[in-house]
């Protein structure tokens, strides 16, 4: 939905600017999707006249045209176009205009004869889609008027629309609502003599008892009093008192066309509740370009004749869309109805539609003219021929033509209208407006009266309780202040509550209305207000807060969470288990005493359905009895990881294939808490057999351990041919869950702005020195640009060839890095050089170059 706010300050005077007016309109909950200029700032393009055309002597297709721009010169315009006529008044783009896309206009020969310019359509100027053709300029457009003057420069907004709002559908609503949030003052909204006599008369039936006699009298007097020149007004309000019972139903006037007197026929009311037409006669159709199609093409419309342009002016002014036949197309009276078995329709699109009987039409004797609420007929279309139209101003089933139009796969800007809701009285205004237009259009039109089959609904009554609607906002809010805020909508009181107006379908309840009070009000404005006082964070919360960020981390490092069942059979469970009194089954009748038994059982699964890594974790509670008194048992909560397969999955792009190890696990446990995690050689007796393992601590404390399975007990969990290890890690929780609470879970800092700097640093040393011992002696220096040290290199020599059989050679990469500055090399190679002295002094190396 796109609004042009030069359009919309004819119905809304603010001051506010498109981005003030944006903001505006979201806060009432109409979402501005993007803001557009458009208009022209072209120069040297200007008003001019065509005085002749000729055939061009060397090309068919092409026309020589003398036209007058204003000055005292005629020039002489080849031109392509075919849709214009002797006398009509175009837009010419002189010698050295530049057109969008870097056209420069020169004067030049095209097959022969000199042009000295180019006659412009919308397209070419970057104006809209327009008509094709020429843009066609109105007859009064005064020559050599710049086309900047004649389109000035226009602000669109991009809109999108909640389904339930259909009043925001037209620029006449957004106006409303923008006012109503304090956006500006209604300067205008179009009713037409009708539709604001029956206004009068339904404020006057609202304010008095519908069932008096005395009231049922001033109806009449107030119908019949009106003038005679309107007798339209007296229909419409005469419908409208229908409604409170006043009057007897009124005789509906006949269509007076030139064919017949009959009315037209609604065969389901429940499809169509309101059909209302009238016949013009003397229609002149044209293509000249006017304030509403230029309107229109700033929106995306395009221009097509003026009849079908007030149409769709109308519907883009008050969001009802109307539509017109070529009277003298139409054979026998209209009829709204479902169409029958086998009957097809070409549209105006040039698609032939095949009809369902669940699709509502517009129909004559020779069979349908219009896709009901969606689209035309080709048969019966406005074209510049016609002499005489028929208007329909409609209301149909929201139901109904949603369902056609997904079925048919055809979305127009009626049928989006229409989808989302119409009202009677809308659809009587709308074509009271469009009656308006068309008379300025066409000075000598026949109108006839309007055929109307159905009434106007009764105006929706809502009750509001005023402690009501204190008690579900929440604060106090005066009487008077509440009704203030309704009135901005549109609502009036009445004795029996608020009377809503035609155009808020949406307000059905009286929970509907103080939605609306709170709207109006503005939910920033409610000061927050504790219904409970809120408990300190405790060790629990901590935990658990603890728990969630060591499962974050663990997904980021590729690890899969799964859950396995904390009852299990004895045999794959320690000595010291807990046996239940009364067990489902053997097969659960212990208590777990370690998490590693189900998560092998789960890398056995997945390896038997073709998975090729695995790394999975899981958080548990483990059951054992304490040694030193059998009878007391304890739990404690554990972590469990379990990985296998490759490190990475098999690519287009080759590389050696390498297996998950041991340092990969160590790496993901040293992620969970960075510089918390140490690990030394295992002394302890472990529950499984392993090939390798390694006692793990945190902060000090003895939490774990991990390694890799021994390859006999791998060999139960994996399928023959598969010689990949199975490397876990057994952690209690407690150790990693303190060290957490001491702020170790705290976030990083921001992503650093400036450059990082490394440096390879390659030291011969005994075998026995350990790189964790070269690590924690660097680490010791405390040097503040010193962010990372990784080891990317070992390298040993048995033969003694290359370096002693007793050393080895470690290659290490040092990152530095300076959160306030970019470091130097001189500053760099300073602090490596310091390095190296310190390690001299601990440690027996050497330096390799």
């Amino acid at each position: 939905m796109k609004i042009s706010l030069s359009w919309l300050h004819t119905y809304l005077k603010t001051t506010q600017s498109p981005q003030e007016l944006a903001e505006t309109l979201t806060r009432s909950g109409i979402e501005v999707k993007s803001i557009i200029s458009t208009g022209s700032n072209l120069s040297n393009v200007v008003a001019a006249q065509i005085l002749s055309s000729d055939p061009h002597p060397n090309a068919d297709r092409l026309s020589v045209c003398i036209v007058d721009d204003g000055s005292a010169h005629q020039r002489q315009i080849v031109c392509g176009a075919k849709n214009y006529h002797v006398g009509d008044k175009v837009l010419l783009a002189l010698p050295g205009a530049l057109l969008p896309g870097g056209i420069k206009i020169k004067i030049g020969k095209l097959r022969g004869v000199e042009s000295e310019g180019m006659m412009c359509s919308s397209q070419e100027l970057g104006l809209g889609s327009g008509a094709s053709g020429l843009h066609i300029l109105p007859a009064e457009t005064i020559l050599g008027t710049e086309v900047q003057e004649l389109f000035p420069s226009d602000t669109i907004l991009e809109l999108e629309v909640t389904p339930n709002r259909p009043d925001w559908l037209g620029h006449i609503g957004v106006a409303r609502e923008a006012a109503a949030f304090g956006a500006g003052e209604l300067t205008r909204i179009f009713h037409t003599d009708s539709a604001a006599a029956c206004e009068h008369l339904m404020d006057t039936a609202s304010a008095s008892n519908c069932s008096s006699g005395s009231m049922k009298h001033t109806a009449v007097v107030a119908i019949h009093h009106l003038p005679c020149h309107h007798q339209d007004s007296r229909r419409l309000a005469t419908n409208q008192y229908e409604i409170c019972g006043l009057i007897e139903k009124p005789h509906i006037s006949p269509l007076l066309s030139h064919q017949d007197s009959s009315a037209p026929r609604v065969m389901d009311a429940h499809a169509c509740p309101f059909y209302s037409v009238r016949f013009f006669d003397l229609i002149q159709v044209n293509q000249v370009s006017s304030l509403l199609s230029r309107r229109l093409e700033s929106i995306g419309v395009r221009s097509i004749n003026n009849i079908v342009d007030i149409a769709n002016y109308v519907m883009m002014e008050t969001g009802q869309p109307l539509h017109a036949f070529d009277a003298k197309k139409i054979q026998g009276i209209l009829t709204v109805r479902f169409a029958r078995q086998g009957e097809s329709l070409e549209a105006l699109d040039g698609v032939t539609y095949h009809l369902r009987s669940s699709d509502l039409i517009i129909a004559d004797e020779k069979g349908p003219q219009a896709l009901a609420g969606i689209l035309g007929g080709m048969a019966s279309g406005v074209r510049e021929s016609t002499e005489s139209i028929l208007l329909e101003s409609a209301v149909f089933n929201p139901t109904v033509i949603r369902a056609s139009a997904c079925f048919h796969g055809i979305r127009t800007d009626a049928s989006y209208r229409f989808e989302r809701g119409s009202h009677a009285a809308l659809a009587s205004e709308a074509l009271e407006r469009a009656t308006s237009l068309i008379k300025e259009c066409s000075q000598n039109v026949v109108v006839h009266e309007v055929a109307v089959i159905g009434s106007l609904p009764a105006a929706t009554l809502l009750p509001l309780r005023y402690d009501r609607v204190r008690s579900l906002l929440g604060f106090s809010l005066k009487d008077e202040e509440i009704s203030s805020l309704l009135t901005k909508i549109g609502c009036t009181p009445c004795e029996h509550g608020w009377r809503i107006p035609s155009w808020r379908l949406d307000l059905t309840r009286e929970v509907d209305l103080i939605e609306e009070i709170i709207r109006l009000y503005g939910i920033e404005r409610i000061s927050p207000r504790y219904f409970s006082i809120p408990s300190e964070s405790s060790l629990a919360d901590r935990r658990y807060d603890g728990m969630m960020l060591l499962r974050r981390r663990l997904m980021a490092s590729g690890f899969c969470e799964v859950r396995t069942s904390a009852l299990v059979a004895p045999e794959v469970s320690a000595l010291q288990t807990i046996r239940l009194r009364n067990p489902m089954g053997e097969e659960q009748s212990v208590l777990r005493t370690s998490l590693l038994p189900g998560l092998k059982a789960v890398i056995e699964h997945n390896l038997c359905q073709g998975a090729k890594g695995l790394r999975i974790f899981e958080v548990g509670k483990v059951f054992v009895k304490c040694v030193e008194n059998t009878s007391a048992q304890e739990e404690s909560l554990s972590l469990a990881l379990i990985m296998t397969g490759e490190a990475e999955s098999s690519s287009w792009r080759g590389g050696v294939r390498r297996s998950l190890d041991l340092y990969d696990l160590k790496g993901a446990l040293d992620a969970l808490l960075p510089g918390k995690m140490t690990y030394h050689p295992s002394v302890r007796p472990l529950p499984e057999p392993m090939a390798i393992a390694m006692d793990l601590f945190c902060d000090d404390h003895y939490c774990g351990y991990i390694g890799c399975l021994s390859p006999e007990e791998a060999r139960k969990f994996m399928l023959s041919g598969q010689d990949d290890v199975l490397i876990v890690a057994q952690v209690e929780l407690t150790p990693l869950l303190q060290a957490l609470d001491h702020g170790a879970w705290k976030k990083e800092g921001p992503l650093p702005i400036f450059p990082s700097m490394t440096r390879d640093l390659a030291v011969v040393v005994a075998k026995s020195i350990s790189y964790h011992a070269l690590e924690q002696a660097l680490l010791a220096q405390q040097e503040p640009s010193l962010k990372n040290i990784l080891l990317i290199d070992i390298f040993t020599d048995p033969t003694g060839e290359k370096i002693s059989a007793q050393h080895k050679s470690l290659t290490l990469q040092l990152t530095f890095q300076d959160e306030h500055r970019t470091l130097t090399t001189q500053e760099v190679n300073m602090i490596c050089e310091r390095m190296i002295v310190v390690l001299k002094e601990s440690f027996d190396l050497a330096i390799r170059s």
